[in-house]
């Protein structure tokens, strides 16, 4: 019977609805007590005892690989991101990991223009101004006033400009791959040197993943570059921001503001000065939230750890009619 350490955040509330399926293929499940994910001291606790992982952002290490050797087969990622897991040293090992592509490109897309709108509408501050008791009619800008600068134009990236060319908004693309020439033409999207981008923008939306190219690619130099009534979001990954530059030029008035679901530590430190900041939104890595997104992702992670185990799973459609009942 293989075993398979179960950690992925999103699917652990969820792991009674679950355990008859994973009973039927013959799954033995370990459940750890997982806050936000494990690091690799945590991991290394159950090193040799398990056949498959599904986590979320565990820190699937060199060290940890080699210590769950010859046992472990596949690493089934809840998610997109797999930047925790070095998958050059796991595919070195033998071990397969898979994740699922695409999986949160609308609700994320739908994050970023709801934190655009409310930096533009300044919504949250006049809410914030009249329950203290201020009769504050606070600035706001049209969004066809506005250029939006979008770093990554893979999936989400162009959900978020289509999102944005309907509101009118000025639209700017930076990739380190070229940028499909029909996309750019079909909705009014002009590609440009990071150094432009930054430069021109008034909201400047991260939509990279994490890999040596992007780590720090917003950093103290990069922040100099942009507009002091300018704005950051970052719905992509937390390193992909230097956090301290940020903070800076926040404190400096270097730039105007910014929306960041991810941080370079999650949970995000409660000492951090970002919690202090009124032109700062906070939220904690959620952007991906949607329950029928999640509900996709829930069974195409288990339908990959079933593959790289190698268990047969003619009646998995079955078995998701049945437990989405």
């Amino acid at each position: 019977m293989p075993t398979v350490l179960f950690s992925a955040p999103y699917m652990l509330p969820f792991r009674q609805r679950f355990a008859p399926l994973f009973d039927h293929y013959g799954v033995e499940l370990i459940v750890p007590d997982v806050h936000e994910r494990l690091e690799e001291d945590e991991i290394l606790r159950y090193a040799g005892q398990f056949d498959g992982a599904i986590c979320g952002d565990d820190r699937y290490t060199p060290r940890v690989l080699a210590a769950c050797l010859p046992r472990l087969k596949v690493i089934s990622k809840w998610g997109i991101g797999i930047d925790s897991i070095h998958k050059a040293e796991a595919e070195r090992l033998g071990i397969q990991v898979r994740n699922t592509p695409n999986a949160f490109t609308l609700p994320v897309a739908d994050s970023t223009l709801g934190y655009i709108l409310a930096f533009a509408r300044r919504q949250p501050w006049m809410d914030r101004a009249m329950k203290s008791g201020e009769w504050e009619k606070i600035p706001g800008r049209s969004l066809s006033e506005c250029t939006l600068g979008v770093i990554g134009v893979g999936n989400i990236g162009k959900a978020v400009l289509r999102r944005a060319r309907a509101f009118g908004m000025k639209l700017l693309g930076n990739d380190i791959q070229p940028i499909a020439p029909d996309f750019l033409l079909e909705n009014g999207v002009e590609s440009l040197s990071l150094e432009e981008l930054l430069s021109r923008a008034d909201f400047v939306s991260l939509h990279t993943d994490l890999n040596p190219t992007s780590r720090h690619l917003i950093n103290a130099r990069t922040l100099a570059l942009m507009r002091p009534s300018a704005v950051l979001i970052n719905t992509s990954r937390g390193p992909v921001v230097d956090e301290p530059a940020l903070i800076a030029a926040l404190r400096s008035g270097q730039i105007a503001g910014a929306a960041l679901d991810v941080f370079e530590h999650e949970p995000l430190p409660a000492d951090s000065p970002l919690k202090q900041m009124d032109q700062v939104m906070l939220a904690p890595h959620n952007s991906n939230s949607s329950p029928s997104a999640w509900e996709r992702v829930h069974w195409s992670t288990i339908r990959n750890l079933l593959d790289g185990l190698g268990i047969p799973h003619d009646d998995l459609e079955a078995w998701r009619q049945k437990l989405s009942r």
